[in-house]
């Protein structure tokens, strides 16, 4: 009998870390006394509001693109998204000499679907109730020799998304619990990663919408489930089904998914 490796390591956490240092924001952990009072404990926010681009996705996306050859760098890079995701590959494309086409669905936050073209990016848009956006992506970068950048799964992507937990227990210390969003579920694997790593009994729970809960279903049931596309405020969240590489690892690391309404 042969156990498979795990696709991310806390070591693959680390190298990723060292190659974001200077380039991503270290964010700050604040805390807030009326949270505390609200929930009775003491809570600690890993601020990633304030990360380049407004989200954690900037460490998955720069860790992974800059990885890639010269040669993929000269030919350019592909990547599927509703926004945050959307926004770090173009970003770090730039940042990296590269060029970006990425596919966002119609009804993407404006906002969201400007910054992404204001950082240099060729936007192609799709319907995400009836179009693929996979398919879209992947038939673009087969026609241009592009790379594609997923915005979960990727053992990189995975890695990058888990150095913002790395930079909260390094500052924390010993916490009893570490609570993260869940979309395609590359946040949390990473988080899980980094926080189960080096802190062996911590507890990790997810947190998904109500309308969107294909990860607290797929764990419920172990195996992969696929639901409708969610019809949720949430848009980062609105996923039919786990990835397959996030899901290997959230179902061995992670303890409990909650939903909100």
């Amino acid at each position: 009998m042969t156990i498979a490796p795990d696709p991310v390591t806390l070591d693959d956490v680390r190298a990723a870390a060292a190659r974001l240092k200077g380039v991503a924001h270290r964010t700050p952990v604040l805390r807030s006394r009326t949270l505390d009072a609200l929930v009775g404990a003491e809570t600690l926010l890993k601020c990633e509001n304030f990360q380049r681009v407004g989200a954690f996705k900037f460490r998955g996306a720069y860790n992974a693109i800059s990885r890639l050859t010269p040669e993929q760098l000269a030919r350019g890079v592909a990547a599927y998204s509703s926004g945050n995701h959307a926004q770090a590959v173009a970003l770090a494309a730039r940042e990296l000499g590269t060029t970006a086409v990425i596919v966002m669905p119609e009804d993407a936050p404006a906002s969201k679907r400007e910054a992404t073209a204001g950082y240099g990016a060729e936007i192609v848009s799709y319907d995400r109730y009836t179009g693929d956006r996979v398919a879209i992506a992947e038939a673009l970068a087969a026609e241009r020799g592009l790379t594609v950048i997923p915005p979960y799964e990727h053992p990189h992507i995975i890695a990058g998304q888990g150095t913002a937990a790395l930079e909260l227990l390094e500052e924390a210390g010993e916490l009893d619990a570490l609570v993260a969003p869940v979309g395609g579920g590359g946040l949390i694997a990473g988080s899980a990663t980094a926080a189960k790593g080096l802190r062996a009994g911590i507890r990790i729970i997810g947190v998904e919408p109500e309308a969107g809960d294909d990860t607290k279903r797929s764990l419920e049931a172990g195996r992969r489930v696929s639901i409708p596309v969610p019809r949720t405020i949430a848009d980062g969240q609105a996923l039919h089904t786990p990835g397959e590489l996030t899901f290997s690892v959230n179902r061995r690391l992670v303890d409990e998914i909650v939903l909100v309404s």
